[in-house]
């Protein structure tokens, strides 16, 4: 699998690489969209969050293609905004890794992505911290909202977001690898999938932030080449 996509959208429009290069359609769905049959078209989201306070123009980039990630980081963003006075960027969050299992999934556990205050606040202290680092940019006249437009713009003038350094993630993502199957073995076999936690350290430790500066999550539909 190369990892470029060749088709990206969020159930509305899409940019799609065709025979007469990038063109932009609408978005059908999954379900009614010719490209993605035989389960070609995944979810994709990506978190862009900064860490620390070396660069404030940088962000890291968590992806995943977890459905029940997607769903819990879209709404907790949401009620983070809202509840902070549209103050998201200024939040002191963490990424924690839950667990939980249904009945459709047979007991067995199901792991997503969450986000919530650090662990050593509770919300109104976080709503606090918030509010003063909020009044400290605006007093130095940091604008967010123009950074955020900013920032959309990018996104909007570039084929995808993702670069090319970012394919072997990407890859990763889409097709996670997976140990054989011993002939010898009757327990089911462990993915060897780098957990969350794996990713977010060795993600920190080797990669620069990449070069945009939105604080929020974007949720879109992805097809990549085979």
């Amino acid at each position: 699998q190369s990892g470029r996509p060749v088709c990206v959208g969020n159930g509305e429009t899409c940019k799609r690489v065709t025979q007469d290069g990038m063109q932009s359609l609408p978005c059908p769905s999954p379900d009614a969209c010719p490209l993605a049959k035989g389960g070609a078209c995944k979810p994709y989201g990506r978190l862009n969050v900064v860490i620390g306070d070396e660069d404030p123009l940088g962000s890291f980039v968590f992806r995943t293609t977890g459905f029940n990630s997607i769903r819990t980081l879209a709404a907790r963003l949401h009620y983070f905004q809202a509840i902070s006075g549209n103050r998201l960027a200024c939040l002191p969050l963490e990424l924690r890794l839950r667990g939980k299992s249904t009945r459709q999934s047979h007991g067995t556990p199901i792991f997503y992505a969450d986000l919530t205050v650090r662990g050593c606040m509770d919300m109104a202290e976080a709503l606090v911290t918030a509010n003063e680092l909020d009044s400290r940019r605006q007093a130095a006249g940091f604008d967010q909202a123009a950074l955020d437009e900013t920032a959309q713009r990018g996104f909007g003038n570039g084929a995808f977001e993702d670069s090319e350094e970012d394919v072997g993630a990407i890859v990763e993502e889409f097709y996670p690898a997976e140990e054989p199957l011993s002939s010898t073995a009757t327990a089911p076999q462990r993915s060897t999938k780098t957990s969350l936690t794996e990713k977010l350290e060795s993600q920190a430790l080797r990669h620069s932030p990449p070069p945009n500066s939105q604080s929020g999550g974007s949720h879109e539909i992805a097809q990549t080449q085979s």
